[in-house]
């Protein structure tokens, strides 16, 4: 029988010790986050549905958005055994330099609509993780602005050739004058995708106040009081080119450029060149065959061509033919560290977030965007001592299989099925 006692006072508190409690709001509220989906859901808590969903959204039916997601849940892991993992270096080799970590930060536009410290905050703290930082050619802070939040750190550009070519060679000599090293020439925006949440929302920049955006504003009366008290909200590389916003993403969007507009610019940057938004596996051999630096394997987050091929589907594939010539980043449906670790795996060589370093700017700022960097960090390292491999080296296709959800028929060209 089990024999029972009154337990002492004494013996009660070493067993119940309670946790202090954080008279800091944000730190709270950011400690409890332990996903990104976490950082997702207290985001869509504290920002406007307008700029929630212009983060949160893709294109049309946003098929491609939730296939890129789905794909990376749909994987098997194979983890090694017998091998020291006491400690895994998680330091990836990338377009000439090195990151602490095998992700960097995507190039998002209209950032400081999702939270007023925007790119600086994302530069500041990729810089503080040792990762690098792309800013977008429709960023809300200068290339310039930038470099100085992110002043020892690695920053990258993404460049849209806009209709006015001047415009896209003056942003060119700007970031190599400020000491990006590396251009990412972004090739799938011919034209803007249909984002209907935003159609929907009446979305627009800046933000038009109607009864229904003043309705959504009275509980989140501090993200109005920081856009209200800050720098207007701008297209800051491009603020003194002239042209309304809407004037502005026109003319970001060009269906007329081409590969002698690669060629234009090759010659004019004296750095590392990307080629962002490859999705084909003969596009990708052909910017191999013409010397890039690297490809970056992305359907746009979903928000261009719905219905698009899903990156990392293609990404064995495109590792097998091109891996040994050209470098190879992988972005769009990431949302953990063993989504990253996947992705190394199949044959990436480096991966960029997008939506995931927004949900945490838009969750708490730059110590959001901090807590966004840190969960995937740890996420990565614990998934690579899990698979008990020590470093990104030691991760294979052995390690990783990707399960059937969808049966391919074949192309226009080939209905063989597969």
């Amino acid at each position: 029988m089990v024999q029972r006692q009154i337990p002492q006072p004494a013996e009660l508190l070493e067993l119940m010790t309670f946790k202090k409690f954080d008279l800091d709001a944000r730190r709270r509220r950011l400690g409890s986050a332990l996903t990104i989906d976490d950082l997702r859901t207290i985001a869509k808590r504290r920002t406007p549905a307008a700029a929630f969903d212009y983060t949160d959204g893709a294109a049309e039916g946003e098929i491609s958005m939730r296939r890129s997601e789905q794909a990376f849940e749909d994987i098997e892991f194979h983890p090694s055994i017998l091998h020291d993992v006491s400690r895994v270096d998680t330091t990836a080799q990338i377009l000439g330099g090195s990151s602490a970590l095998p992700f960097g930060i995507a190039p998002t536009g209209f950032t400081r609509l999702m939270q007023t410290e925007g790119e600086t905050a994302g530069a500041g703290a990729a810089g503080a993780a040792g990762i690098p930082f792309t800013l977008s050619t429709l960023g809300t802070t200068s290339i310039e602005d930038v470099k100085a939040a992110n002043p020892l750190g690695r920053n990258w550009f993404q460049l849209y050739v806009m209709r006015q070519r001047e415009v896209s060679y003056g942003l060119v000599e700007r970031a190599a004058k400020a000491g990006y090293d590396t251009l990412f020439f972004t090739v799938d925006t011919p034209v803007g995708g249909a984002r209907l949440r935003d159609t929907r929302n009446g979305f627009s920049i800046p933000p038009q106040l109607s009864l229904g955006t003043v309705l959504d504003a009275l509980p989140r009366p501090w993200w109005w009081w920081d856009f209200l008290t800050t720098a207007k909200l701008e297209f800051a590389s491009l603020s003194s080119t002239g042209g309304t916003v809407g004037e502005l993403i026109d003319s970001a969007m060009d269906p007329t450029i081409s590969f002698e507009d690669l060629a234009e610019i090759r010659a004019m940057w004296p750095g590392k060149l990307a080629v962002k938004g490859v999705q084909t596996v003969e596009d990708a051999k052909r910017l191999a065959d013409l010397g890039v630096d690297a490809i970056g394997l992305s359907n746009h987050g979903g928000r261009q061509l719905d219905r698009a091929p899903v990156p990392f589907h293609l990404l064995p594939e495109v590792s097998r033919e091109v891996g040994k010539d050209v470098e190879i980043i992988l972005d769009t449906g990431i949302r953990s560290g063993a989504d990253i670790v996947a992705a190394i795996a199949l044959g990436a060589d480096f991966t960029l977030i997008g939506r995931a370093y927004l949900y945490g700017l838009m969750a708490g700022g730059r110590a959001g965007v901090d807590r966004a960097i840190r969960i995937l960090a740890e996420q990565v390292e614990r998934t690579m001592k899990l698979l008990q491999v020590p470093t990104l080296q030691d991760l294979g296709p052995e390690h990783v299989t990707q399960l059937s959800r969808y049966v391919r028929l074949g192309t226009g060209h080939d209905r063989s099925v597969l």
